[in-house]
């Protein structure tokens, strides 16, 4: 029984970086063409250039972003959510 749960948890984890995770980053406004125009992630940029007195820092939440929607996410991160989701599907299922 505990292959099933952390398999269900394995395939929502790798469900969220190849598919909540870019959709998410898209819709805000991160692209792999580059932050659009007007949305969200133009503010968050706005907004983070003018408290960096116009420079976006490299470790900022607007360049990690950034670097996601236009790279897609990295195959240790979807690794990463994969164990992650195992895990709380064998919490879930109670065999944790």
């Amino acid at each position: 029984m505990d292959f099933f749960g952390s398999a269900i948890g394995a395939t929502i984890g790798i469900g969220l970086s190849v598919v909540v995770v870019p959709a998410a980053l898209y819709a805000l406004g991160f692209t792999k063409a580059g932050i659009t125009v007007g949305s969200v992630a133009a503010r968050m940029m706005s907004l983070a250039a003018r408290a960096n007195g116009g420079g976006v820092a490299a470790e900022s939440l607007v360049a990690i972003a950034q670097s996601l929607g236009a790279a897609g996410v990295p195959t240790a991160v979807q690794a990463a959510l994969a164990a992650i989701g195992a895990v709380m599907g064998l919490a879930v299922t109670g065999l944790l």
